[in-house]
């Protein structure tokens, strides 16, 4: 692959002064190119985050360990007596959309609780305002209880559990992670990556879940983490990287039959099926990050 494929990408991003740290495009062949605007250094992926803890529960799921139609609650009967009336009906496919019903980010007024009560007991003390599996809210709190519920199955944070089942494996060693105050991995952000260690996850999704001859993944969930989507968006949205639609903690992409992982300030990792190609971004773009997806789209991807 020549590094020109990413001549239009590196004018739109001078051009519009984006916050660009790295790019890595990469073929499913294995042909790929890279540049970057600084050094490799590990970054907050955000909500990026959130896909690595889909993977999570899509291992679960594969080892039979749960389903994803039970109700999250199930997994928690020490917080039945106190959980809000409709908290029962929340699943983990639920909680996978982004549509528990519970429309707030993290705990709404109890927040300032976080550093003393347990956050599964706060998530189920939050009122269902809506009938879970009715309305995408972008929530936090939904990809945290799908960490908490892996945590319950395997006796394992969700990170030090995907350690010897994902990390391990793609070479990327000792990941840091931040937790809560009781030790639980926070799941819905704060892991650290370089921008080589994210585009493994773009890779691992090229190859069906597969990474070298060892699965680490079934394809069954892969494909229906991109394509069981609800509606996604807000009042008042008009991002139309917002409103294509939301799958199993990845989002859907305007064009190109594209999705993608995605962390605030441009933390991308965006999957180009057609193409069979996967472009990784790292960068700190704070006023308009949805201009690196674009360009992907735009300048990138008619390329390929």
């Amino acid at each position: 692959m020549k590094e020109s494929i990413l001549d239009g990408f590196r004018l739109t991003a001078a051009e519009q002064n984006l916050g660009m740290y790295g790019i890595r495009v990469e073929r499913k062949t294995g042909d790929s190119v890279t540049h970057f605007w600084r050094t490799n250094d590990p970054v907050n992926l955000y909500s990026a985050s959130k896909t690595f803890t889909s993977l999570a529960v899509g291992m679960c799921a594969e080892d039979g360990r749960l389903s994803l139609s039970d109700p999250v609650l199930d997994f928690f009967p020490q917080f039945r007596g106190l959980a809000a009336p409709g908290s029962e009906g929340i699943t983990l496919l639920d909680l996978l959309h982004m549509s528990s019903g519970k429309l707030h980010f993290w705990f709404g007024g109890m927040d300032k609780q976080k550093n003393e009560k347990d956050w599964a007991e706060l998530f189920f003390r939050v009122p269902v305002t809506k009938k879970p599996g009715t309305q995408f809210f972008y929530s936090n709190a939904c990809c945290y209880m799908l960490g908490r519920t892996v945590e319950k199955v395997t006796g394992k944070n969700v990170r030090d559990f995907l350690v010897p089942r994902l990390f391990s494996p793609l070479g990327i060693e000792n990941p840091q992670w931040h937790t809560d105050p009781q030790g639980h991995t926070l799941c819905a952000t704060q892991l650290f990556l370089t921008l080589d260690e994210f585009s493994r996850l773009g890779r691992l999704l090229l190859h069906g879940g597969v990474w070298g001859e060892k699965r680490l993944i079934s394809e069954d969930y892969l494909k229906k983490m991109s394509s069981d989507t609800v509606p996604s968006g807000w009042d008042g949205c008009e991002e139309p990287e917002c409103l294509s639609g939301y799958g199993y903690q990845v989002w859907r992409c305007s064009g190109q039959g594209a999705y993608r992982a995605d962390g605030k300030y441009g933390q991308f990792c965006v999957l180009l099926p057609e193409q069979e190609t996967a472009v990784t971004i790292t960068a700190h773009e704070e006023k308009r990050p949805y201009s690196l997806v674009a360009a992907v789209l735009q300048q990138i991807a008619p390329r390929l």
